[in-house]
Parts: structure tokens; sequence; C-alpha cells
């Protein structure tokens, strides 16, 4: 049973109430907004919730111990503050969602209901659904180091130490003609070997996109032709003359750890690591000295 302040309880309690929703939203770059499924604007906390943005809330299921909550938020996208651009690059993953329920007569006079996160987010026309995850969420979350043939350290990061400021590892360019909505003809990064971006990261400096980061799933060069290939679409249209910074891509193995980057003293995988092979292996066959050959050994 939830315990309220006594102004909020007096108001639950005189049989006429005057409620409604709020949700706040604070994002993970610090951006915060407010909605309401009030016909005014209410402030809570000296935050301004926005109100009439479609948005309206799914019932809530919560239960004791460590069940996750279930919950999820539904709107249309009329709030100028919630871009479709913004939810397709992720600028919403992870949000914190704080609702509230408020007497709109008095403000002041509201109470805590529910601190979620934002996870799936899903789009249909001019509407999303967001799904809300309780902080039991926190619990199924797989913690610690995997051990694992793949480095799972992110390239760049401290655990990897590659410097991704090194212009052998880092370049810009623009696109020159766009193929269809996630594949073009780039210029300015000609210098480098093809595959040397595969599975990259692809920042956008300018154009329709500007802010977003998309991941290559392909570098090549045909007919003397940069071509970059990104695993999905960004939201904005592709033009020629669109700049963007890219940086190298790593397929998280040994050989490409020692060979590409000159960091396997950094490598974070178990290259090897006896694998299904080896289970299978008999005396004097050649699978039973190890399974993976990772780092090229006889």
């Amino acid at each position: 049973m939830r315990n309220f302040e006594p102004d909020f309880a007096a108001h639950l309690a005189s049989g006429a109430t005057t409620l409604c929703w709020c949700w706040r939203l604070e994002r993970v770059d610090g951006a915060v907004l407010g909605f309401t499924d009030h016909d005014r604007s209410v402030t809570v906390g000296g935050i301004v919730h926005e109100p009439e943005t479609g948005l309206s809330a799914s019932a809530t299921e919560t239960a004791s111990g460590f069940a996750v909550d279930n919950t999820e938020v539904a709107g249309v996208l009329d709030s100028t503050r919630i871009k479709a651009s913004d939810l397709e690059n992720g600028l919403y993953d992870g949000a914190t969602v704080s609702v509230y329920r408020v007497n709109w007569q008095d403000p002041a006079s509201h109470a805590l209901l529910h601190v979620a996160t934002l996870g799936e987010v899903t789009r249909s026309g001019t509407g999303f659904t967001a799904e809300l995850r309780g902080l039991a969420q926190s619990l199924n979350v797989e913690k610690g180091r995997l051990f694992q043939y793949a480095c799972d350290a992110e390239l760049g990061d401290a655990r990897c130490g590659v410097d991704l400021e090194d212009s052998a590892y880092a370049g810009s360019g623009t696109v020159d003609i766009a193929s269809d909505t996630r594949s073009f003809t780039a210029s300015g990064i000609d210098a480098f070997a093809a595959a040397w971006f595969t599975h990259g990261l692809l920042t956008w400096t300018s154009g329709a996109n500007t802010g977003a980061v998309s991941r290559i799933k392909r570098h090549r060069l045909e007919s003397g032709a940069v071509i970059i290939e990104l695993w999905d679409a960004p939201s904005g249209t592709l033009a020629p003359g669109d700049a963007f910074d890219i940086v190298a891509g790593c397929d998280k193995t040994a050989p490409t750890c020692r060979d590409k980057f000159v960091n396997l003293l950094n490598y974070r995988g178990f290259p090897h690591m006896p694998g299904n092979d080896f289970l299978f292996a008999y005396p004097g066959s050649d699978d039973t000295v190890h399974d993976g050959g990772s780092l090229g050994h006889e």
C-alpha cells in the first residue's frame, strides 16, 4: 500500500477529484521534457508538462518482490519536442521516465507513482508506443565480462586503448551519389583500403541527418569509387554534399586487433578457448590441440 502526502491523500478521500497524469522524461544527454494528458499545462517540480500531446498510459501491472513492472505509454508525434528522427536515431534510448498522478487544480499536490527507463519504442504511421521498464529490469541484464572468442571491449574505449583520433583510423568525407536510402558513393576517404571502415561508425556532420550516428555494414571499392553501405537507413534523406566523420571498424577478432590496430596486448577476448570441435576430438586427431586457431598458431 502506498503512503501519500497528507494533502494528496485528503484530495483522494474527498470523493471529487481533479486528477491527471504527468510524465517527466529525462534523456541521457540531460534534456528534460514534460507531458500531461490534461488540456492545460501543468507544472510539477519546476518542469512544465505540455498538454494535449496525445499520450496515454496502459494499465500498470506492479508486483511485489523482484518481478518487473509492465507499463506502456502510447502517443502521436504531434509535440514539436518529440521528433520521429530523434526516436529513430536513439536519442530517447535509456531515458528515465517518472510518472506522476497530479491534482491539476493544485499541482503541488501530487504523487510519484512510477520510475522507469524507456525500453523498446515502436512506430506506426505518426504514432508510437514506448515500453517503460521498471527498476527491477536491471536485474535481468547480464553484468561483468563474457568468456568468448571475440573481444568484448568497444573500439577506442578505455579498455581497448586505440586512439580513434589517429588519422590512420579516422577520416572525413562527403556523399557524392546516394545510390539508395542506405548506400552511397563517397569522396574524401579514397586513401583507405577496402573494408577498412566495415563495422565502423559514421557520424553525420551536415545535411538532414546532422548529429546522427550510423553503423557501417560494408566499405568497398568498385571501379575506383568508394562505396559505403549502412546497416540501417538514416531517418533523413541522403543527398550529395552531406558531410560525415568516419572511424575504422573492428570485427572483434584477435588477428584484426594484432594486424590492423597493433593492439593485441589489450585484446579482451579468449581466442584459445576450446570450442565444439574440441569436445568431439579424439587422440591423434588434428583437433586435440585446440579449436580456435585464432592467432594463426600451428
